[in-house]
């Protein structure tokens, strides 16, 4: 078992055996130490070591989350919140060990508010439950990070966006309120249902994008939104990336009525159409769109997009006929990572994550592209551009002694092009471990301010330590 970390000098004179001992006689049956369930705990999908917790448990009450709270810090043992394990930077990694704090039990929809369009969720609500939970109210959550799978007190966490961004905004903009165990055990709520508030700090987005370092989200409030009369869907083809960027800025400044715009290059449509069955044209990048509203204003919107990507020599392919094939398309782009899994057995994988400023996209993805040439290394690329945000999917030999050096001055280089276009070195993923080592960079002074933070609310250094920092 690993031995307790610190934030003081203080040792407490109990074990951890001690501590998992009491849990196991407060949670029979969910207090697990097996080696299989702690390094499902573990799982980084991409990049980062492996590394488990020395216990998981499963609370299924608030209460119960504020006595496991409470009994880990008098023994020292560090917390990692866990929803489901689908974030790409080690944010449920137990680098010092401690405990998993598995929130999938916490799975009540509280309540759904149909006249408010807000609907209140235990943490461990997935997102494929709420859309489930919403199917005959006409109304919908709009965050859509691709995985289905994925806890909304972990999309909160770790302030998720994803492809429907563009149209609705990312977590920090959904989250009414919130529900918080803080590292003392104590329990708080961020704010409440009104639409707007002036009452004091906004500790609702403090806790957004915290990554679990400042406490455990037990519940959330969440904004809804009507789903549109009538959602259009399609793609279109260009020559060079550049040409399929400029595109996406100029339907961006027109107004349309976007509620996707996803670029995939060249090598992603091939593995993506290896992987999904899909038949689209290879030789040059597309853009995934979607446009909702009524059935005038979205024809007429589809309209403008094609006159748009018809401007930058673009070819419309073809609008998805209905529903079922609309999907299709959809999941064949959030299968893209899934695709490159596949198509490269036995290698490792990182996914980048820069965010720039949408008037700077076609610069970046033009010198990214450059670069990524001029390394030689296989990243396909994939992006939310309407936002400016874009991945690339680095699939590498990581036993080659030369290569993880060559990925890692490409990283460097990446990040550097971010912050030089006034970007960032994570739109949608954060921090976690993999990329602490850009924080500095970007947030100069206001890393100082965090640390306080950090160190007024989590003294003892014991959520989820290890991470952001």
């Amino acid at each position: 078992m690993t031995s307790m970390p610190t934030g003081d000098d203080t040792r407490h004179t109990s074990t951890i055996e001690d501590m998992i001992a009491l849990l196991a006689e407060a949670l029979p049956g969910r207090c697990l130490t097996g080696a299989a369930i702690r390094a499902q705990h573990a799982g980084t999908l991409t990049g980062l070591e492996m590394q488990p917790p020395d216990v998981v448990a499963l609370p299924e009450t608030v209460a119960e989350v504020q006595f496991i709270v409470r009994l880990a810090r008098a023994h020292r043992c560090p917390i990692i919140p866990f929803g489901a394990g689908t974030s790409l930077e080690g944010q449920v990694n137990a680098p010092h060990g401690g405990l998993s704090l598995d929130l999938s039990r916490m799975t009540r929809i509280v309540r759904v508010g149909t006249d408010d369009l807000d609907v209140t969720v235990e943490a461990g609500v997935t997102l494929d439950q709420l859309t489930t939970e919403l199917r005959d109210t006409g109304l919908f959550f709009p965050v859509d990070p691709g995985a289905g799978t994925a806890t909304l007190g972990g999309m909160a966490s770790t302030r998720a966006s994803g492809t429907t961004t563009v149209r609705y905004g990312a977590m920090r903009g959904n989250v009414l309120a919130m529900t918080v165990v803080l590292a003392d055990g104590t329990l708080i709520s961020t704010g409440t249902r009104a639409r707007k508030s002036a009452a004091g700090y906004d500790l609702t987005h403090l806790f957004i994008g915290a990554e679990g370092t400042l406490g455990v989200i037990v519940d959330l409030t969440l904004r809804l939104q009507p789903r549109p009369e009538t959602v259009l869907a399609g793609v279109a083809a260009f020559a060079t990336i550049a040409a399929a960027a400029h595109a996406t800025i100029a339907a961006v400044q027109s107004g349309l009525c976007l509620q996707r715009i996803e670029l995939l290059d060249a090598a992603m449509l091939g593995l993506v159409n290896a992987q999904s069955g899909t038949a689209l044209p290879e030789e040059g990048p597309a853009l995934f769109v979607e446009i909702a509203g009524t059935p005038k204003a979205a024809a007429e919107h589809l309209a403008l997009f094609i006159e748009i990507a018809e401007g930058e020599h673009g070819r419309w392919l073809g609008s998805a006929a209905g529903e079922d094939e609309r999907r299709a398309l959809w999941r064949a782009r959030h299968d893209a990572f899934w695709s490159v899994r596949a198509a490269f057995p036995g290698r490792a994988f990182l996914v980048t994550d820069v965010c720039v400023p949408v008037s700077r996209l076609a610069e970046c993805l033009e010198e990214t592209v450059a670069d990524l040439a001029a390394s030689g290394l296989d990243a396909p690329i994939v992006g939310h551009v309407g936002d400016g945000n874009f991945h690339t999917v680095l699939a590498f030999d990581g036993a080659d002694e030369q290569v993880p050096s060559r990925v890692e001055a490409y990283l460097e280089r990446l990040v550097a092009r971010a912050h030089r276009m006034e970007g960032t070195c994570t739109g949608e993923h954060g921090i976690g471990q993999g990329k602490v080592r850009y924080l500095a960079a970007e947030a100069g002074p206001a890393l100082d301010v965090m640390r306080q933070v950090k160190a007024a609310l989590d003294p003892l250094n014991l959520m989820n330590p290890g991470k952001m920092f």
